[in-house]
């Protein structure tokens, strides 16, 4: 049997603060043992469930969502590959959707990126007469994907 990891030891595995890790701890995350001296024991599995974690935040899915996928593994078990496939194609409109959103956000970076302010020379060719206004607030060339 491999030995539990400490805290720090899982940190440092995972690139992960031992705060942040806590944290994940407290929110039902990830799993911990305590010794009789009330320290934190993590199995290696729970290597896998950090990453997973991060991974899932890379793509700009909340906690809670995490969560809710992790819950929903047989036994609470370590999320497989298959697991990662299934989840992950639940979660790819988003990250398309977000991919979009940079890939304007990079394209217009040194143009106006539809504010409605009128503060830059060529919000007079994106906006004339302020006529994003009228599609609500916001960065409205960005937000609706230069529409």
């Amino acid at each position: 049997m491999q030995k539990a990891l400490t805290i720090g030891e899982l940190a440092a595995r995972s690139g992960v603060a031992p705060s942040a890790l806590r944290y994940y701890e407290q929110f039902g995350l990830i799993r911990a043992d305590r010794t009789g001296g009330n320290q934190r024991r993590y199995e290696r599995s729970e290597l896998r469930r950090v990453a997973f974690i991060r991974t899932a935040q890379q793509i700009g899915v909340p906690l809670e969502e995490i969560r809710a996928a992790l819950d929903d593994l047989p036994a609470s078990r370590t999320p497989t590959k298959a697991d990662w496939a299934r989840l992950s194609r639940r979660w790819r409109a988003r990250l398309d959707d977000r991919i979009a959103l940079l890939t304007r956000l990079r394209d217009d970076l040194t143009n106006c990126i539809g504010c409605g302010c009128l503060s830059l020379q060529s919000c007079t060719l994106n906006n004339p007469a302020d006529r994003l206004a009228a599609a609500g607030p916001g960065p409205r060339l960005l937000l609706d994907g230069g529409s």
